[in-house]
């Protein structure tokens, strides 16, 4: 292959909309710092070890996203392409490189691209090694939106380029625990255009562990540079909305299965309470404890909500976004584009659209139910501590009616006790003024609950 080039297009969210202009995820920076450790550990001949130097977003070695604020260009260099310099193969060519770092809207978009000091060395597949492609796999650059591996080589005529794009996708993944999968194929500028995809085994739905592969091998002598130059801006942002419906795809289904663990909680706490109230014997701090769990999973199940809504805004925002991209690619490439990038807008937007629509359809009336449950749970504990303080307040009174009715009497005895002759109370004054309180005590409460016993009946 003449004219070879390695791209990588990785794209990392740098904040959402709940920061401010000046706030930012806690690991926005980390493209940057991992680009610049592969300048350390892979690249030390080159200037991508001091990538953070030449960024409008580093001072002094430090992240200050806040001078990105009020920039009127997606550059976040003062000057464009960084020339990354070179590094030599022991094959006897050199390597060149150069990096376009970008911010656009609220994502981190980098392209880093390696080709050969002279566009006439022909690549083999075993040469193809000389560029690291390892460096670029997700485990080491952990894009948070994902990335793509783009590969572009001119070929003979005779090239059987399906063969050629296979071999190609296994050698970048070498060494690898990814697989890639062939997806699609189809023709973008005159070129063939080979798409496989190469996913984590372990988390093959997670974005920062996918990489698409893009293979475009020239085998008509077609101007596919220069096309791809005149549409770069546009096929950037189209892989940047792919990435990002991919992404926000995954964050809902992540959302709607921890709604479904919230509200599966619900479920249990429902059954609790029921064996709770159906019990004679139930505690109001019982009732109360559980009136305390529910709130907490209930803003839990509200937020997951809540995601799904700006789920559902994000993923429309980004399709829209999508098919902007994909005219302006269709009127540059002489009114065509391929198939499977307007299938995928057509087919996989809708459904996931959809999907989401329906999350938020099923997920709603658990809101009611949980806003519901609280309710009942707090008018019956209102209740039950309204009766325990009437019941409080009936024995206060026929206590006090009793005591005091015994008091009075008790103050009448001594007054006159000693003309009291009954033969069964003790001759001591004392002894005798105390057992009378104690009877008369007795009956004023025995009236007294007597007379709470009627008005109940009444």
């Amino acid at each position: 292959m003449k004219n070879f080039s390695l791209t990588l297009d990785a794209f990392h969210l740098r904040h959402t909309l709940a920061h401010t202009p000046d706030q930012v995820l806690e690991n926005a920076h980390l493209l940057w710092d991992n680009l610049s450790k592969l300048g350390v550990s892979a690249f030390p001949s080159t200037d991508l070890k001091d990538l953070k130097s030449k960024l409008i977003c580093y001072e002094n070695g430090n992240y200050k996203p806040q001078q990105e604020v009020g920039r009127t260009t997606e550059w976040l260099t003062d000057n464009g392409k960084l020339d990354l310099g070179s590094f030599s193969t022991t094959d006897g060519f050199k390597i060149n490189g150069n990096l376009q770092p970008f911010l656009v809207n609220d994502t981190y978009a980098v392209d880093l691209t390696l080709l050969p000091e002279s566009a006439n060395i022909d690549i083999n597949i075993p040469q193809i090694q000389r560029f690291k492609p390892s460096c670029f796999l997700p485990s080491q650059i952990q894009a948070s939106l994902g990335q793509t591996l783009w590969i572009y080589g001119e070929v003979d005529a005779n090239e059987d380029c399906n063969l050629l794009a296979e071999k190609i996708a296994n050698a970048l993944v070498a060494g690898t625990n990814l697989n890639p999968a062939f997806t699609v194929s189809g023709e973008l500028f005159a070129s063939q255009l080979f798409i496989y995809q190469a996913n984590d085994p372990n988390e093959p739905n997670n974005p920062v562990k996918q990489c698409q592969i893009f293979i475009s091998l020239n085998n008509q002598q077609a101007n596919t540079v220069q096309l791809i130059g005149n549409a770069y801006d546009w096929l950037r942002d189209l892989l940047c909305c792919y990435h990002k419906i991919l992404f926000v795809n995954y964050q809902a289904s992540q959302s709607y299965q921890k709604a479904r663990t919230v509200y599966s909680d619900l479920e249990n706490k429902i059954k609790e309470f029921q064996d709770l109230i159906s019990n004679p014997k139930t505690q109001i701090s019982d009732l109360k404890k559980l009136l305390s769990e529910i709130p907490q999973k209930s803003f839990d199940y509200t937020l997951c909500l809540q995601d799904l809504q700006f789920h559902n805004t994000s993923i429309q925002t980004n399709i829209k976004n999508y098919r902007i991209c994909l005219n302006k690619i269709t009127a540059i490439n002489n009114q065509t584009s391929p198939k499977f990038w307007q299938d995928f807008l057509d087919k996989e937007c809708q459904k996931w659209q959809e999907q989401i629509q329906t999350y938020i359809n099923y997920l709603t009336p658990g809101q009611e139910l949980f806003g519901q449950f609280i309710d009942i749970i707090r008018g019956i504990v209102e209740t039950k501590q309204t009766e325990r303080d009437r019941s409080l307040e009936t024995t206060v009174q026929v206590l006090g009616i009793g005591f005091g009715g015994g008091a009075i009497v008790s103050g009448v005895v001594v007054q006159h006790i000693d003309k009291i002759n009954l033969p069964l109370l003790p001759k001591n004054y004392f002894s005798a003024s105390l057992i009378l309180s104690i009877i008369a005590t007795i009956v004023c409460t025995f009236l007294a609950m007597l007379g709470v016993w009627i008005k109940k009946r009444k």
